[in-house]
């Protein structure tokens, strides 16, 4: 599969979630304290991700 939702654990020891394709990140998240945080911010992603406006601010 090229496109997937990876949770990890960081050196602090926080849930993070990163997207990557075709092993590159394409963004990762903030720390999170729970895994379930974690998989909230996945279904927050896939839910509002595809509606989300773009920002030019270059």
């Amino acid at each position: 599969m090229a496109h997937k939702f990876e949770i990890y654990r960081d050196r602090a020891g926080e849930f993070r979630v990163r997207f990557k394709y075709n092993s590159e990140v394409m963004f990762s998240t903030e720390g999170y304290s729970s895994k379930s945080s974690a998989l909230n911010a996945i279904d927050s992603i896939k839910r509002n991700g595809p509606s989300a406006p773009t920002e030019d601010n270059s």
